[in-house]
């Protein structure tokens, strides 16, 4: 059984808790902190993106539709459907001569609030732009225009794009092809199934990959660059990939995927880190990735201080009482105090 990762506190007695995985790599693969089971198999869900984009950048997709580095964020983002992020999606469609019709990620509300309650109050009903997804599927789609590959079934596992994806993400985690297992994502899009330990490995290798071929290194730089240059694109208001990063990057990269996953990179100290969490709840992913984020002694506190609520915050009720709080297990602090010596 994984460990306590995270509680959640009423009264000042402990009412709930999330068990989960912590994995981190140096670039040797060899595992320098984990706690729970990094060999627990799982899929990476959305932090897969940061690796679906790379066939679209090492055919020469950037060069062909001019494409910014505010695009490839996108195409790696999960994205809350702002003002901002559906202008940049749509712009991608028109540099491949593609519209939002041709999306296959399925119509979804908005993530931000704000935007999904204006959608209902003009009476429109969400789109497949709307879908927090729908960037890397603008990219999929441009890798199809690029490569001549038909578009009308672009997520069908058996479509040349996806067996490319899931070359290149066998290639990033090093991890056999034939044992991974497909399924598909809440997009509709073919998902992988890989070890915690390799998913911390993927994202080591966006930064340390002298191993591999030349236009994948190139490819994990542009990556690394875009999503480091705009985080916003990544997610968007009151979300952690953004708040972080806006004060990490480039120093430090992240990305959640659903049911409990999020993977970060260390890019100077080149580590690679994949969280877990068992129950698939996603706040406590936040948690245990702030931890992380401070135990290791890149940022004053000063600095970090607009995340601090990601490590432990209050919780309220409907009358804005304050009834308890989530944090960090202090046995997961302890352990992370060796965090800073590596």
């Amino acid at each position: 059984m994984n460990p306590i990762l995270v509680e959640v506190y009423r009264g000042g007695l402990l009412e709930s808790f999330h068990r989960g995985v912590v994995c981190v790599v140096n670039q040797q693969n060899e595992i320098i902190f984990s706690v729970g089971d990094p060999e627990q198999l799982c899929y990476p869900r959305s932090a897969m993106k940061l690796l679906q984009v790379i066939p679209l950048i090492i055919n020469g997709g950037i060069e062909k539709f001019n494409f910014t580095l505010e695009e490839i964020a996108v195409m790696c983002g999960s994205h809350n459907a702002e003002s901002e992020h559906l202008r940049v999606v749509n712009t991608i469609l028109q540099k491949i001569g593609l519209s939002p019709d041709h999306l296959n990620c399925g119509p979804q509300y908005p993530s931000s609030k704000k935007d999904a309650n204006a959608l209902i109050k003009a009476d429109v009903k969400p789109h497949h732009i709307h879908n927090n997804c729908s960037g890397k599927h603008a990219g999929m789609l441009a890798t199809c225009v690029l490569m001549n590959w038909p578009i009308e079934d672009y997520i069908n596992p058996s479509h040349p794009l996806q067996k490319v994806i899931k070359e290149i993400c066998a290639l990033m985690y090093e991890y056999p092809e034939q044992q991974m297992i497909t399924a598909l994502d809440g997009c509709s899009a073919p998902i992988f199934s890989v070890p915690v330990k390799n998913q911390a490995i993927a994202y080591k290798n966006l930064v340390s990959n002298n191993h591999l071929p030349d236009a994948v290194k190139a490819a994990c730089e542009v990556v690394v660059k875009a999503v480091s240059a705009y985080p916003f694109m990544v997610a968007g208001s009151k979300r952690y990939c953004t708040d972080m990063m806006q004060i990490t990057a480039p120093k430090i990269i992240g990305k959640t995927g659903a049911e409990g996953i999020f993977c970060m990179t260390f890019t100077e100290q080149k580590l690679g880190v994949c969280i877990k969490i068992d129950d698939g709840k996603m706040l406590p992913q936040y948690n245990v990735a702030q931890a992380l984020v401070n135990a290791s002694g890149l940022f004053s506190a000063e600095e970090l201080a607009p995340l601090q609520h990601h490590l432990q915050a209050p919780i309220t009720n409907f009358n804005k009482l304050n009834t308890g709080e989530i944090k960090v297990s202090e046995s997961l602090e302890e352990q992370l105090k060796i965090f800073r010596m590596v």
